[in-house]
């Protein structure tokens, strides 16, 4: 790990950065454009809303209450910025849904016993989301399956979220460097069993989502190409690569990138289908 991680500098680096950085826009006045019902069924019908929904309104009363607990008033602000930000992702969720008519039921988010593994999970959790909703966000976006109003809504949150990781991974590094030697071997655990319980966590959800919503979680899977273009799953994956890296590029180098997701990524694509979606489902 570079000298500079773990510093005075670093920390004051970081927060910083994901303060100045920050777009003070208000959910409530941002211009919702009207939608036809061609493209609102299309919204509608994404079997994600209800998980995404629950997982927001979670994340954002975990990462305020991180805010309110760590003791580094520097590191406290700029975790509060980001626990006021997730905050705002839940509301932006939640005037969709209801904009457009998507039935979702309200979700009591749940207090975090230990408000320092909770934050440590999500980021990871965003580490894992974000690199693939940003090729997801940039195919929608490219191919018109949304209309350019509603992508254009949602930009500064693909960017939120960019910022989001960055911090993640340094937060993590930071913490780290600050421990004597004797104490790192047990963090290092801690930060790997963190990120397995999130993977395992995603592929939980996948299962969830599925299994409550077959019909629409099978109409879109094998509808989705039709409308992003056929795609292959290599093609896929190099697009996830290229607006990572694009993501993540204007903030200062000096800063830590994610880079489990990417590095695996890379590694599997010698083995991704080079066909698109559509011709290997048919074969």
């Amino acid at each position: 790990m570079p000298p500079f991680i773990g510093s005075q500098e670093h920390k004051e680096l970081l927060c910083r950065f994901f303060i100045e950085t920050h777009d003070p826009y208000k959910p409530s006045e941002m211009p919702w454009p009207k939608l036809d019902e061609a493209a609102r069924a299309r919204l509608a019908s994404l079997p994600i809303w209800e998980e995404a929904v629950r997982t927001e309104a979670d994340t954002a009363l975990a990462v305020t209450v991180m805010g309110e607990c760590e003791k580094d008033p520097l590191l406290a602000k700029a975790i509060s910025l980001q626990g006021y930000e997730e905050s705002r992702h839940a509301e932006l969720l939640r005037l969709l849904t209801q904009k457009y008519g998507i039935p979702v039921p309200d979700f009591p988010a749940t207090r975090p016993q230990d408000p320092d593994w909770a934050f440590m999970r999500i980021g990871y959790g965003e580490c894992f989301d974000s690199f693939f909703a940003f090729g997801l966000f940039a195919l929608a976006r490219d191919s018109g399956f949304f209309p350019p109003e509603l992508v254009t809504l949602f930009e500064p949150v693909m960017q939120e979220e960019g910022r989001h990781i960055i911090f993640h991974v340094n937060w993590v590094a930071f913490n780290q460097a600050k421990l004597g030697y004797t104490k790192r071997p047990s963090y290092v655990f801690r930060r790997g069993l963190a990120m397995w319980l999130q993977m395992v966590s995603r592929f939980k959800t996948a299962l969830r989502v599925k299994g409550k919503n077959d019909r629409a979680q099978d109409n879109f899977t094998m509808s989705a190409h039709k409308s992003f273009g056929d795609i292959s799953p290599r093609e896929f994956v190099e697009l996830c690569l290229s607006e990572n890296e694009r993501r993540l590029k204007p903030y200062d180098e000096r800063l830590l990138r994610p880079a489990f997701v990417p590095t695996v990524a890379k590694a599997a694509l010698k083995t991704l289908p080079k066909k698109p979606v559509a011709e290997a489902v048919a074969a």
